[in-house]
């Protein structure tokens, strides 16, 4: 069986693809970050107004909903060099390889933004905690450290994806 060329323009479409797959993991876990971050300082600034001596046991529960970012950047990159857009062309990019990016992308975006948002939800619940109760500090972490559980596991479905999809089996399927 005759293998047919690909156009030029799909393959520019499956560039485009992984390059918006990679923006939308790294924005959409910023906007997250971002957004959780400023729930836990909104709580966290009402109980230093009157007890500012909390302020150390508190720094950490503002920063956990900042890791999703970190998160997002990382399979932001990934893709980037698994499919050769930065640092060399590992791999001719198809549409298909191209949508498959788009999609593992997205999805890693939207599972860390929720779980940033959530996580600063978790981290205003703890700092209230810590407001009545300081010794209760090292309990009031695993609020938003179980919320990190998923973020964690969504970036390892994020980079297993990754890894698979540029893999030759998956490619010969996804159309190169």
């Amino acid at each position: 069986m005759e293998e047919k060329e690909m156009l030029p323009e799909w393959i520019e479409l499956g560039r485009g693809l992984c390059y918006g797959g990679a923006g939308l993991a790294f924005g959409l876990a910023g906007a997250g970050s971002a957004w959780g971050i400023s729930i836990a300082v909104h709580q966290c600034a009402g109980v230093l107004r009157e007890k500012p001596e909390l302020f150390g046991r508190m720094l950490v529960m503002i920063a956990l909903p900042g890791t999703q970012g970190f998160y997002g950047f990382i399979a932001a990159i990934l893709i980037m060099t698994q499919t050769g857009l930065i640092g060399g062309s590992a791999i001719k990019i198809t549409l298909g390889t191209g949508l498959a990016m788009f999609f593992v992308g997205l999805g890693c975006g939207i599972a860390q933004l929720i779980s940033a948002i959530k996580q600063g939800e978790a981290s205003a619940a703890g700092i209230s905690l810590i407001a009545r109760r300081p010794e209760a500090a090292g309990r009031a972490i695993l609020f938003p450290a179980f919320v990190e559980t998923y973020a964690v596991v969504g970036l390892l479905a994020t980079v297993l994806f990754i890894i698979f999809l540029t893999q030759p089996l998956a490619l010969k399927f996804l159309g190169q």
